[in-house]
């Protein structure tokens, strides 16, 4: 499982033209999921995520996490974050799982998500989205739940 997360001030999702998530201080969080990605994986991000100090103190200093600063997510779900561009230039996406499997363990992040009594705004699995969001620092961070092992 692959997220891209990026700390926001502002950010937003639409599908036809409709607002279906927002959120103020935060992150936005695209996440990707591959066949062999389990609720293991997904659980090993959920708390990544929440507890990772990316938040500036008082001082200036990266020292909080988003459970300290009240911030809230807008977590997207991104098969293409599995994209092959190895050949050709057309990108490869048979590295993203299959929809069933990819929507079950996106809806199970998100849950995890709660779990930590965060707020957590969603976009539309499937749906062509436009997101909106005010990259704050900028501070953009990858991580992948096969760094755990």
């Amino acid at each position: 499982m692959r997220a891209i997360i990026q700390r926001v001030s502002k950010a937003s999702v639409s599908v036809s033209n409709q607002t279906i998530g927002q959120i103020n201080q935060g992150l936005v969080v695209l996440l990707g999921v591959t066949h062999n990605d389990s609720e293991e994986d997904a659980d090993y991000l959920a708390k990544k995520i929440c507890q990772l100090r990316i938040f500036e103190d008082d001082k200036g200093k990266m020292n909080l996490s988003l459970l300290d600063i009240g911030g809230a997510i807008l977590s997207i779900s991104q098969f293409t974050l599995y994209s092959d561009t190895r050949k050709g230039r057309r990108p490869n996406f048979m590295n993203a799982a299959k929809p069933d499997q990819a929507n079950e363990l996106y809806q199970y992040f998100n849950t995890q998500l709660h779990s930590f009594d965060v707020k957590v705004e969603t976009g539309e699995f499937g749906a062509l989205m436009d997101v909106s969001l005010v990259n704050n620092g900028p501070v953009t961070i990858i991580l992948d739940s096969d760094q755990r092992k």
